[in-house]
């Protein structure tokens, strides 16, 4: 099959952002992910649509219908309420998009004079890896589009062997360390965190660690309980990587975490500054709350 053939599972695309990455990017969503995070912000792009037609009949606009065993989404007539979203028993959406290889580089075609790069996202980006690949060998390949850098937003699960098909035509990768301990990834996420760590230290040793993002749950996450040694560990990392802290919210959540508390401004400031009291640099943003 030609790589211009391959096709991904789409759940969203941003034609401009300037928050996942540097500069002005096009960002594309896929559907799918390998983590059951308990604070997932987009628990929608965790499963892929198996059209058991669940989300049909509630839809209000009438945008949702079955055509040959499977969901058929009119865009024209949804009017984006996502009461399909909450109604899924698959944390799936049933207004994703194959798209193919030639339908993503029209898009960025047509934005490229604007744009600074592209980043591919999810989801759990990684796992649509062939589609990633080919996609960034296109843009690098192009005259008119390679200036754009290429980048992925990644859980960091995917494993040395996946890193390496991938690393030749990648110009930074931004790594959710969701948790220090072991004991507490595993609960939050469902999954171990040796392989993120492992992703860390690889992308770091080939120059390729854009960001490293941090999510400060109060009580919840451990990082202010080990601030001494996860200091330590963000240290080691190229003076190059963005080190982000994120302050969670409830925005998106659903199950338990919806009791948990939110993150203030007073106690993501307060996580920053034991940071940088131990000498490093830090990125976050203030909470709207108060």
């Amino acid at each position: 099959m030609s790589k211009h053939r391959v096709t991904a599972t789409v759940s969203k695309i941003l034609n401009f952002s300037c928050v996942d990455g540097p500069g002005n990017r096009l960002v594309i969503f896929l559907q799918g992910c390998n983590y059951q995070c308990k604070n997932c912000h987009n628990p929608h792009t965790i499963g892929v649509c198996n059209h058991c037609g669940d989300c049909v009949a509630p839809c209000p606009a009438n945008a949702l219908s079955m055509e040959d065993g499977k969901v058929k989404w009119d865009a024209s007539l949804c009017t984006h309420c996502d009461l399909c979203l909450s109604v899924c028993p698959n944390q799936s959406n049933p207004k994703t998009q194959v798209m193919t290889l030639d339908d993503i580089l029209a898009l960025v075609r047509k934005q490229h004079f604007f744009l600074s790069g592209i980043t591919v996202s999810g989801g759990e980006a990684t796992l649509q890896l062939p589609f990633i690949v080919a996609l960034f060998e296109a843009v690098k390949a192009d005259a008119e589009l390679q200036h754009l850098s290429c980048m992925v937003d990644s859980n960091g699960s995917l494993s040395q062997t996946g890193w390496e098909k991938l690393l030749p035509v990648l110009d930074g990768a931004m790594i959710d360390l969701k948790a220090w301990q072991e004991e507490t990834h595993q609960w939050l996420t469902g999954r171990s965190h040796h392989r993120v760590m492992q992703s860390i230290s690889l992308l770091a040793e080939h120059d390729k660690l854009e960001e490293v993002r941090l999510l400060h749950i109060p009580g919840i996450t451990d990082y202010v309980g080990e601030i001494d040694a996860v200091s330590t560990y963000l240290h080691t990392l190229p003076a190059r990587t963005t080190i982000r802290l994120n302050a969670f919210q409830h925005h998106g959540v659903t199950g338990e975490a919806l009791a948990w508390d939110v993150c203030s401004k007073e106690e993501i400031t307060d996580f920053a500054t034991q940071l940088e009291q131990r000498g490093l640099t830090v990125t976050y943003r203030e909470p709207l709350n108060v």
